[in-house]
């Protein structure tokens, strides 16, 4: 079955750092992209970056552009996204996703199994 775990999330401060990390198993890592999104009660689910793993193609949305970095590591099949000079607004649950390819969206439809997700909860 697949599986994806997503962890790190917290309580920061503004201007603060977090590590979030997306565990994955029961599919083939190094064939898929991996998304993070985030969402807010009341708000349409958001694509924050994505990764794919075929080529370490990334794309981040502009919210969070120099803010965040994706990465992965193919042994661990885990993905992480470091997220720094966190703000309020990124207040949010993030959850990370396998896509049905391999290519670089945010296009939620284009992921197909969800992990549960974790909070982020930045103070000012």
């Amino acid at each position: 079955d697949v599986q994806l775990q997503a962890s790190g999330g917290g309580l920061v401060q503004a201007g603060g750092s977090l590590r979030l990390s997306c565990t994955t198993s029961g599919f083939t890592f190094d064939d898929y992209t991996i998304g993070w999104f985030r969402l807010v009660p009341g708000k349409e689910r958001e694509g924050v970056s994505c990764i794919s793993n075929t080529d370490g193609s990334t794309f981040y949305a502009d919210s969070v552009k120099g803010r965040f970095t994706i990465s992965s590591d193919n042994a661990k099949n885990t993905v992480y996204l470091q997220m720094n000079n966190l703000k309020p607004e990124d207040t949010a649950v993030y959850y990370c996703a396998v896509g049905h390819w391999a290519g670089v969206t945010l296009v939620v439809a284009e992921y197909d199994y969800w992990g549960r997700g974790t909070q982020v909860t930045v103070s000012s």
